[in-house]
């Protein structure tokens, strides 16, 4: 979608009323919405063009135009970058591309943002002044280890659709896909459609477990249609589908040659003598997403434990955060898909609105009421959906000592587990400081909650580590900027 080009960094912009920080679904909604409501924004975003991971795109170089090509719910997020355009023309909205943001600190009544440019932060630093603060950063793909899941051909089932979307590039040409969660379905089907034969989608959890809300269900109409398309869809192309299995080998030398598929028990265990080799060139796995909260939490935002078992904002109906000035939208206060983020940008936007007016307090808007009420009735479906696919305890049990778990230092469950037995690690923290497990280049995004369980220390899931770098930083800029003492 053509939007008009994103102007230079400046060294030191004016104060804004409003930053947003992520345009994906979430934050191009608040930062349209809040512009329509006559504020000024700056809209931040490390990638070169709005949409986040739901609606990336193909270069235009590659010719992929048809609407076959493009996403569910593309024509409005063209209505939403057609009034980011417009804002952008008109000077209400400042769009700045390629942004990593990686620390934020107050300053007197709002907030000052520091932020990297160009890969890897290479092409210099900048720093932004707002009033107001919305963290709209998205979500990272959760993986669970097992022997073989660090050999060529295998690759995260997020990581598999987001190559099709942007290159379009197949992992293979004989995919497997499981994990566990709603995404596998949407995975599977576009890998097929793109000309990819999927032998198997194997799900840890399995489905019959939506039935017993049927009232979240019936309030949910749309989600129900979505799951009957994609069944239609992999029934169509013939994926078959394997509920209660998880992959728990992967077979090759060079790379995937082949897969076993176990059936679990109801807590997530293999039972023996269940596995199945399915032969494939592929696999694409991923057991749901989890929230990015670098930012949030470092500002001290309140965190709590989902029904997914992963960290997530805590938040008022307002989409408030604990501190004051500071708001966010979409897969940080828990995942939920790209209906309920669209939603909550707009509604936080709104609120936003309210406050820089000086309102608050009366009775909503006919608009203000109809998001929070379709708000409520997304969050319970996301509340069922965590709960249905939240990995089981027994899920432990696909390790073997020697099954890399943290992929960046290298550091084996075997390593984990014997610094909990034999070295008396009583919390992940100190589990970390004895193996190095979440101290690579992904900081634990990768690796995180399966060295909690591992670690025995799964209750610490709502309460994420606090850290002064939201991405990496070069030590050039580190050392021309002074952040407060308690940062």
């Amino acid at each position: 979608m053509p939007v008009p080009p994103a102007e230079p960094p400046a060294a030191r912009p004016r104060r804004t009323e409003l930053a947003v920080v992520g345009a994906g679904p979430a934050g191009l909604a608040a930062a349209v919405t809040a512009a329509d409501g006559g504020l000024d924004v700056v809209l931040l975003d490390a990638a070169d063009a709005p949409g986040g991971q739901y609606y990336r795109a193909p270069a235009p170089v590659l010719g992929a135009t048809g609407p076959e090509k493009r996403p569910h719910g593309w024509a409005h997020f063209a209505a939403l970058t057609a009034r980011l355009g417009r804002h952008r023309t008109a000077g209400r909205i400042r769009h700045l591309t390629g942004h990593h943001v990686w620390a934020v600190e107050r300053s007197g009544a709002g907030w000052t943002l520091h932020a990297v440019t160009g890969p890897d932060g290479r092409d210099g630093a900048t720093t932004l002044d707002a009033r107001r603060l919305l963290v709209a950063t998205g979500s990272y793909e959760r993986q669970l280890p097992f022997p073989g899941w660090t050999l060529p051909g295998v690759v995260g089932a997020a990581g598999a659709q987001a190559m099709l979307k942007s290159g379009l590039v197949l992992p293979g040409r004989r995919i497997v896909v499981a994990g566990s969660g709603p995404l596998l379905q949407a995975v599977a089907v576009s890998l097929a459609r793109a000309g990819a034969r999927v032998p198997a989608l194997v799900e840890a959890a399995g489905y019959a477990a939506y039935r017993r809300a049927p009232q979240v269900l019936a309030a949910n109409p749309g989600r129900l249609a979505e799951g009957v398309r994609h069944g239609v869809a992999l029934a169509r192309h013939r994926v078959r589908l394997l509920p209660h299995r998880a992959v728990t080998a992967v077979h090759g030398t060079d790379r995937v040659e082949g897969v076993t598929v176990s059936r679990l028990d109801r807590d997530w265990r293999p039972l023996p003598g269940t596995g199945r080799r399915i032969d494939c060139d592929a696999l694409a796995v991923g057991h749901g997403l989890a929230p990015q909260l670098d930012l949030a939490v470092g500002l001290g935002c309140a965190t709590r434990c989902g029904t997914d078992g992963s960290a997530a904002l805590e938040l008022d109906e307002e989409l408030r955060t604990t501190v004051p000035g500071v708001w966010a939208a979409g897969e940080t206060g828990g995942i939920g898909g790209v209906h309920l983020a669209l939603t909550e940008g707009e509604l936080a936007a709104r609120s936003v609105i309210a406050d820089a007016r000086g309102g608050g307090g009366g009775p909503p808007t006919a608009r203000t009421a109809s998001l929070l009420r379709t708000r409520r009735r997304m969050r319970a479906f996301a509340r069922l959906m965590g709960a249905v696919h939240r990995p089981g305890p027994g899920w432990t049990g696909w390790t073997a000592a020697d099954t890399e778990v943290c992929r960046c230092e290298e550091v084996t469950a075997g390593t984990i587990r014997a610094a909990v037995g034999e070295l008396g690690a009583g919390d992940s923290r100190t589990a970390k400081l004895l193996t190095r497990a979440g101290m690579g280049w992904c900081q634990g995004r990768t690796c995180g909650f399966a060295v909690r369980e591992l670690a025995g220390c799964a209750a610490e899931t709502g309460n994420p580590d606090r850290r002064p770098l939201a991405c990496p930083v070069p030590l050039s800029v580190l050392a021309r900027t002074t952040l407060p003492e308690d940062t």
